[in-house]
């Protein structure tokens, strides 16, 4: 029951989607000719959408990609089953980009260039859910729905390509690798693929709210994410019971750890959010024995670019 809601709720997300990219399409057109047109498309969008067979097919996709999820940049068989439902609807499409990302384009080939962006890469995660779609790949998971992000795109893809001799713009799409690690963006930006780009659409599922709600609001939506690593050295290893002559590199750890806390409760403005996580530890292997050294790392969030260099800041001078 759960999975039939899942996609139920990916293609009312679709339709949202690519309702809001064709507002695009008709802008170069007279107010009346761009309503009519607008109607007209949002019309055919929602009744090739809503058929059994197009979410039958979407659904098929999710499922092959979940089962077998891949890490950043190892995306070659989730970027192998993409290329293989392009081929298969005549969509013409770029490969590979930044390592495994593909691009399509879809469209007049002209201006205005409308970017939908979906994620693909996987988790480190254990899935303990057993169900007949189960990940096959042992420590590896499709937990943050970058396989139903994948197979929407591929949705909008086969939607936008039937209808392609009407559209009068250029739809890119952009199969993103590696966002879990932060980098994938960056790296596809780099090869230019939103050079020509005016707009650009991108979404996440939430599995929180109710089934046929989308969420947005003015302004920021989701946070920039950031990352940090340190190291404590204190130059040798001590025996604990006679831990008075040594520095503890844990103690340090442990008290750069609470700081960071301080940080966000009681140094920043309590009405911007921000986020400061340390979720990586290692220290030693010995009961008795205390560590020459302590490493840990994290993540930071914030919603704006001057919060964002602020936190990055103040994380540096605490540690």
């Amino acid at each position: 029951m759960m999975d039939k809601i899942n996609h139920m709720r990916v293609i009312l997300l679709v339709l949202f989607l690519f309702h809001s990219t064709c507002l695009s399409f008709t802008f170069q057109h007279n107010n009346n000719e761009s309503s009519n047109q607008t109607s007209s498309l949002k019309n055919q969008i929602l009744e090739l959408a809503n058929t059994p067979n197009m979410l039958k097919w979407m659904k098929s996709i999710r499922r092959e990609i979940h089962e077998y999820p891949e890490l950043a940049y190892e995306e070659f068989k989730t970027s192998s089953v993409i290329r293989r439902e392009l081929d298969k609807l005549g969509v013409v499409y770029q490969w590979p980009v930044a390592k495994t990302g593909v691009v399509a384009k879809i469209g007049s080939g002209f201006p205005p260039f409308v970017a939908l962006r979906a994620d693909m890469d996987a988790l480190p995660i254990q899935e303990l859910v057993d169900w007949d779609h189960k990940s096959k790949v042992d420590g590896k998971m499709h937990a943050c729905a970058h396989d139903a992000h994948s197979a929407m795109l591929l949705g909008g893809a086969k939607i936008l390509q039937e209808m392609k001799d009407k559209l009068k713009a250029t739809v890119v799409l952009i199969f993103q690798p590696a966002e879990e690690r932060g980098v994938g963006a960056k790296d596809m930006v780099a090869e230019n693929v939103l050079d020509d780009v005016e707009a650009i659409f991108g979404l996440h599922l939430m599995p929180e709210y109710p089934l046929g709600v989308v969420a947005t609001r003015p302004g920021e939506f989701l946070a920039g994410c950031g990352s940090f690593n340190a190291k404590i050295n204190c130059g040798k290893v001590g025996l604990e019971g006679i831990s008075q002559r040594y520095l503890d590199p844990v103690l340090a750890a442990s008290a750069s750890v609470i700081s960071l806390q301080n940080i966000v409760s009681r140094e920043m403005d309590p009405l911007e959010s921000q986020v400061v996580s340390v979720s990586v530890i290692n220290a030693g292997s010995d009961h008795n024995v205390i560590p020459d050294s302590v490493t840990f790392g994290g993540t930071y969030r914030t919603f704006n670019p001057k919060s964002f260099i602020a936190l990055r800041k103040r994380i540096g001078e605490v540690i």
